[in-house]
C-alpha cells in the first residue's frame, strides 16, 4: 500500500470545505453523479472513434445505499482511471483546483453551483472516500483510493473486475439523512431527473412473459428501477415532437398542475448554445403564481430554478426548462449578471417570446382573444417592465372594451379618436375597472357617443401609465373621473337654466350639507337626464391613491379623501324645487348627496342607516 500527502497548500482545507459549502450541502450528489455522467461519455466518444471496442451494452449510473454499513455508493461503468490517473486526478488536480477556487471566492457570496469541483464536494457529507476504479484499457489493474478527510490519503490494489468507477461516501455522524432512501431519491429527483445516462436506484417489479391459463397469475420479477428520463424533449427536434409529447413533459415537470396554455420551443447554436422548451400557464388577473418555475439545465444537469438573473423578471412567470452550456456556473451573481453570453441569451429568449406570441396572434385571432384573459397579465408586465419586449409586443396587446370586443392599441385609437380627442389633441380612452359598479356612468357615456375600455386587470393602472409615457398621444380617463360631458375635455356646450344668483344658491346650500372640507362642491348645467348631484374624484388624484394602496400605504394617501360634488343645474329637481326655499329645502338636498354617495359605495355606516329610514318614511307618508 502507498501512503502520501495530497499535493495543497492549506492543512486544513477539508475544514474549510465542508464550512464554505455548508449550505448547499447537498449539491455534493450532483456533483458526483455529474462525474459518473462524463466518465461514461467519454467511454462512448471512444467507442465511436474506434478506439475503445469493448461491452457497451450497460452504461447506466448505479446509486447504492447502505444503511448498515453507513455507505453511499455512485457507480459508473465508464472510462475508469489507472493508478498514475488517479495520482495525477484525485491527489493534484482535484484538490488544487479547490485550493485555488476557494482562494478566490471563499469572501465572495452567492455562488451558483459549483460545477467542475466535483469531487471534493464529497468531503461535506463523508468522513471518508473511497474510489475504487478500473480503467478501460487493456492490462490495467484495479485501484483502491481512500482519504480521511485530511491531506494525507491511501493508495492500494483493489479487487475490481469490470472497469468504472465506484466513489463510496462514508457518511459523516452530521450527514446522517443522506443514509435515507427518500432523501436520496428527493435529490436523485431534483438533480439528476435528465442526466443522458440511465441512473439506477433501487429496485421495481415488472411482469414477463404470458401466462399459459385464464387462472394463473403473470410473473413478475424485480428489476433496477430507472429514475431519470435521459432523453427529455427539450433535447428533440419540435418536428419530432406532438402536442402530446408537450403536454406529457409538462406534467412530468408539474404534476397535477392545469395544462398550459401554449409552449414555445427553444433552440440555438450560434453565438451561444441553449435548448429548452418555455410553457405559458394559466395566470388570469392574479400573480398569486409561484415563480421559480423555469428549471436552469447545463448540459441537462440541473443547475438551479432562481434565474432571475438569466431571464428578465416578467419570464419567470413562465414554466419549463433552459439548458446551455454556455452559462457560467462557477462565478458570483455580480459576474453572471455582466456576463455577454448571459446578455446575449437574455436578449434571445425575450425576441423569442415575443415573436413566438405575435405568430400566435397573425395565426389565429379568434382563439387569441379567447387566451387574453390568461396571457393579458404576462404581457402587459413584458411591455412595463421590458423594453425589449414593450417594441415588439405593442403590435399585439389588446385592449378590451365593455362589449367583449377586443382591438390592438392602434386600432382602438383609430376607432375613437373622432370622438374622443380632446382640445388638447389626444385621444381620451375612458374606461373602467368596475363594470357593475360604474353602470350609471357606462350608461351616460354611451348616450354621447363615447366607449368605455374594460381595464380591471391587476397591472392596469401601472399599464395606463406606461402606455401613456410611451406613446405620448394619448390618456386614460376613468369613467368617475369626471362628469360625462367632461370626460374628454372639451368645452362644455349647455347652458344654465339658473342665474348666477341661484347658481350661487344652489352651491351654498349643498356646500353646507355636504360639509366636508376636502369636498369640492360645484354647480354645473348637465343635460337634464343626467342625475341632479354627481361625484367624482379627479382622475390624478384617484391614481395616486390606488398607487398608495399597491404599494401597502393606503392609510397615508397625500390628498386625504378628496371627491368634486358636482350638482347638475339643470335637473328639474334642483332648479325647480332646491331654489323654492322653504323648510324641506335642506332634508331634499341631503337626500339627493346621500344618492350619489350610495351610487359610488361612499355611503356607510351611520349615514347608510339614516338614510334608508328617510326613504322609509318617505314612502310611508305617501
Amino acid at each position: 500500500m502507498e501512503k502520501g500527502k495530497i499535493s495543497v497548500q492549506t492543512e486544513n482545507i477539508f475544514p474549510i470545505i465542508k464550512k464554505f459549502l455548508y449550505s448547499e450541502q447537498e449539491i455534493f450528489l450532483r456533483e458526483l453523479v455529474s462525474n459518473a455522467v462524463d466518465a461514461t461519455t467519454k467511454l462512448k466518444t471512444l467507442a465511436n472513434k474506434g478506439i475503445f471496442k469493448g461491452d457497451l451494452d450497460d452504461t447506466s449510473i448505479e446509486i447504492l445505499l447502505d444503511r448498515e454499513a453507513k455507505t453511499l455508493t455512485i457507480r459508473d461503468r465508464g472510462i475508469g482511471m489507472t493508478e498514475e490517473e488517479v495520482k495525477k486526478y484525485l491527489n493534484q488536480v482535484a484538490f488544487s483546483s479547490a485550493q485555488e477556487f476557494l482562494d478566490k471566492y471563499k469572501d465572495e457570496a452567492g455562488i451558483i453551483g459549483h460545477f467542475g469541483l466535483g469531487f471534493y464536494s464529497a468531503f461535506m457529507v463523508a468522513s471518508k472516500v473511497e474510489v475504487v476504479t478500473k480503467s478501460w484499457q487493456d492490462g490495467a489493474g484495479a485501484v483502491n483510493w481512500s482519504c480521511e478527510g485530511d491531506p494525507s490519503y491511501a493508495l492500494a490494489t483493489a479487487d475490481k473486475q469490470d472497469r468504472g468507477t465506484d466513489i463510496v461516501l462514508h457518511i459523516a455522524e452530521d450527514a446522517t439523512e443522506y443514509l435515507e432512501n427518500a432523501r436520496i431519491e428527493e435529490l436523485l429527483n431534483k438533480y439528476c431527473k435528465f442526466l443522458p445516462v440511465p441512473i439506477k436506484f433501487g429496485k421495481t417489479t415488472e411482469t414477463v412473459g404470458e401466462p399459459e391459463g385464464g387462472d394463473k397469475e403473470p410473473e413478475t420479477i424485480e428489476v433496477d428501477r430507472i429514475i431519470n428520463n435521459p432523453h427529455p424533449i427539450w433535447k428533440k427536434k419540435p418536428a419530432e415532437l406532438t402536442d402530446e409529447d408537450y403536454k406529457s413533459f409538462y406534467n412530468e415537470l408539474y404534476p397535477f398542475s392545469t395544462p398550459p396554455m401554449f409552449w414555445i420551443h427553444l433552440k440555438i447554436d450560434d453565438p451561444f448554445n441553449l435548448t429548452g422548451i418555455l410553457y405559458f400557464p394559466r395566470i388570469k388577473n392574479s400573480f398569486e403564481v409561484q415563480k421559480n418555475k423555469i428549471q436552469l439545465y447545463s448540459n441537462q444537469v440541473y443547475v438551479t430554478d432562481n434565474i432571475k438573473d438569466i431571464v428578465p423578471e416578467f419570464l419567470t412567470l413562465l414554466h419549463g426548462v433552459i439548458d446551455s452550456p454556455d452559462i457560467p456556473l462557477n462565478v458570483s451573481r455580480s459576474y453572471l449578471q455582466g456576463d455577454a453570453n448571459v446578455r446575449k441569451i437574455t436578449g434571445y429568449i425575450t425576441r423569442k417570446v415575443a415573436d413566438s406570441i405575435h405568430d400566435l396572434f397573425k395565426k389565429d385571432r379568434e382563439q387569441f382573444h379567447k387566451q387574453w384573459e390568461d396571457l393579458g397579465a404576462f404581457v402587459k408586465y413584458g411591455m412595463i417592465s421590458e423594453e425589449k419586449f414593450y417594441d415588439r409586443a405593442v403590435k399585439f396587446a389588446l385592449l378590451q372594451n365593455i362589449g367583449d370586443e377586443f382591438f390592438t392599441i392602434e386600432e382602438y385609437k383609430e376607432k375613437v379618436k373622432v370622438q374622443q380627442t380632446d382640445k388638447h389633441d389626444k385621444i381620451v380612452l375612458l374606461y373602467t375597472n368596475d363594470k357593475e359598479g360604474h353602470h350609471a356612468y357606462i350608461a351616460s357615456c354611451k348616450e354621447m357617443g363615447y366607449d368605455v375600455l374594460l381595464m380591471d386587470n391587476v397591472l392596469d393602472n401601472h399599464f395606463m401609465q406606461h402606455l401613456e409615457h410611451q406613446m405620448g398621444d394619448l390618456t386614460f380617463v376613468r369613467v368617475d373621473s369626471d362628469t360625462v360631458d367632461n370626460l374628454v375635455q372639451k368645452e362644455n356646450t349647455q347652458e344654465s337654466v339658473l342665474s348666477e344668483e341661484e347658481n350661487n344658491q344652489v352651491k351654498e346650500l349643498f356646500t353646507k350639507v355636504v360639509n366636508n372640507p376636502g369636498h369640492q362642491v360645484v354647480t354645473k348645467p348637465l343635460g337634464a337626464n343626467q342625475p341632479p348631484v354627481v361625484i367624482v374624484r379627479p382622475e390624478f388624484m384617484r391614481r395616486w391613491k390606488e398607487m398608495q394602496m399597491l404599494q401597502g400605504a393606503g392609510g397615508n394617501d397625500l390628498f386625504g379623501d378628496h371627491l368634486n360634488v358636482v350638482i347638475n343645474s339643470n335637473h328639474p329637481l334642483i332648479a325647480q324645487q332646491l331654489i323654492q326655499g322653504g323648510e324641506g329645502q335642506e332634508a331634499m338636498a341631503t337626500y339627493v348627496y346621500q344618492l350619489a354617495l350610495l351610487n359610488q359605495n361612499l355611503l356607510k355606516g351611520e349615514q347608510l342607516a339614516g338614510f334608508v329610514k328617510q326613504s322609509l318614511d318617505l314612502l310611508g307618508s305617501k
